[in-house]
């Protein structure tokens, strides 16, 4: 097999773990991956990241946690709303800063929600 080929099926593996585990959206993993392991633009990797992200996040993982009974599906619905809106909209702007822009932006974001989760757990464990 191509090593292209597995590089994108362990990207693909690791973002779907990570959106089953920890509800993140696979673009935390999956448009760094594509940058630095398979050579992708800013903006082709995350075209690609939300062009994958569509029906196989949305109905596997979903379908699970409402299983379990864990899915407010009133607020998904209004959720998703947004999130039609917001995406088109994110898209639009992305499409006009540079790559390099794009991508310090979205390590910027990263680097405050990483932050933001470390301090909130160590003040939920009473370390701080």
């Amino acid at each position: 097999m191509n090593m292209q080929i597995v590089c994108l099926l362990a990207i693909g593996v690791a973002a779907g773990v990570s959106s089953g585990l920890f509800g993140i959206g696979g673009g935390v993993i999956i448009v760094p991956a594509l940058v630095y392991f398979s050579g992708f633009s800013q903006h082709v990797a995350t075209g690609t990241s939300l062009a994958v992200l569509l029906p196989p996040v949305g109905l596997a993982a979903a379908f699970e946690y409402y299983r379990q009974g864990n899915v407010n599906l009133r607020a998904a619905l209004f959720i998703a709303a947004g999130l039609f809106a917001g995406a088109w909209l994110g898209a639009f702007l992305a499409n006009r800063i540079g790559g390099a822009q794009l991508r310090f932006i979205f390590g910027v974001f990263v680097v405050i929600m990483g932050v933001y989760l470390i301090y909130n757990s160590l003040r939920q464990m009473s370390v701080i």
